[in-house]
């Protein structure tokens, strides 16, 4: 299986395991793939597998399914007495 043939397939298992639309399924895998997830399957085809396929599907869903974290908030001032 080739580099795109494996991310179709983890997309693939992806959508049909967990119940996400094709859609969302796509913008996990992209998401991982642009966070380096799959970078060494990129280098080494030979780890393309249909095991591992199922074993990525697994892992993207579960680090990338959660939402973004969002930057955090600034800390608000508490009310003290008036600046001179």
């Amino acid at each position: 299986m080739t580099y795109e043939e494996h991310l179709d397939e983890v997309t693939t298992l992806i959508f049909e395991r967990f119940g996400l639309s094709e859609d969302a399924a796509i913008k996990l895998v992209m998401r991982a793939q642009a966070d380096g997830y799959f970078s060494g399957h990129d280098d080494d085809p030979s780890i393309c597998t249909q095991l591992r396929a199922e074993q990525d599907a697994k892992r993207v869903f579960k680090q990338y399914s959660k939402p973004a974290a969002s930057p955090a908030a600034p800390a608000k001032r508490r009310p003290g007495p008036p600046r001179r």
